[in-house]
């Protein structure tokens, strides 16, 4: 057998094992979703004795999963949006302008990504807390501390991608918009920026994907009436019992948007990246 027929059935062979290491967990959560109750406290069995899909309509009862849901998408609407308007102009400043700590900017910037983000978790509890006593503004359990918070995790790499991406782009396309009478904003607006879409998607994904299923700190500035999905989850545990189906069945929902936002702009996602990724 030639070397390549081994190659060719090696990729195979780990393209199976990793196709199965991720629909097995995805069937687990499936099947487990359309179980009785009674099935989800005994044994574990791989096919359910019964398929009901009252855990689909008992979830939104047992838990204000609806709550929630606007809660998480309030949040990760507002981090990306924020994400992706500062991501922009910081991107196209430091791709098309040269000015003196540029360098140590972006170093700056990408220094940041080596901590644990638990390190950052007492500071910006810190100064929320000292923000509300000097200016009486409840940022603590709010919505807007959320949002600031993922943004804070998502500005790092969205600005390198853009940096890169944006170099990717001739320098040609904004001196022809400026001579034909706009100005650096005009130009970023009308010319650079429709061609350097994918990598704005791919900071919209990466952002609302870190701010849809954070857990860390949604559990320590969040408030009963500002918990996200992720949070949210752990409520179907009671002292009483655990509704596993129901949790089965409110992941699979919580996924959905997810899953559908990264299949339906998976092309620029993937175009947005390595362009960003080759060029810095």
């Amino acid at each position: 057998m030639s070397d390549a027929l081994w190659v060719r059935w090696l990729r195979r062979l780990v393209l199976v094992a990793l196709t199965v290491f991720t629909a097995v967990p995805l069937y687990v959560m499936l099947a487990s979703s359309v179980k009785p109750l009674r099935d989800m406290q005994g044994p574990f069995t791989w096919i359910p004795s019964t398929i009901t899909f009252a855990p689909f309509v008992d979830m939104w009862r047992t838990v204000p999963l609806a709550s929630y849901f606007v809660n998480s998408a309030i949040v990760a609407s507002g981090a990306t949006a924020c994400a992706i308007a500062i991501a922009v102009l910081a991107g196209y400043v430091l791709s098309r302008y040269r000015f003196r700590g540029r360098g140590g900017f972006l170093t700056m910037v990408l220094s940041t990504q080596m901590f644990p983000g638990i390190l950052f978790l007492l500071p910006l509890f810190l100064i929320f807390v000292n923000v509300d006593r000097a200016t009486g503004l409840a940022l603590l359990g709010s919505r807007t501390a959320l949002v600031l918070t993922y943004l804070t995790f998502a500005l790092p790499f969205s600005i390198w991608l853009l940096v890169g991406y944006f170099d990717s782009i001739p320098r040609d396309l904004d001196e022809a918009a400026m001579v034909d009478g706009t100005g650096p904003l005009g130009a970023l607006f009308r010319v650079v920026l429709p061609a350097a879409l994918p990598g704005v998607v791919a900071v919209a994904v990466y952002a609302f994907i870190t701010a849809w299923g954070e857990v860390l700190f949604a559990s320590v500035l969040t408030s009963p009436q500002t918990r996200t999905l992720a949070i949210g989850l752990r409520a179907y545990a009671t002292q009483a019992n655990v509704y596993w189906n129901q949790v089965m069945a409110a992941s699979l929902v919580v996924s959905v948007p997810v899953v559908l936002g990264f299949l339906l702009l998976q092309k620029a996602l993937v175009q947005g990246l390595t362009a960003g990724a080759v060029k810095s």
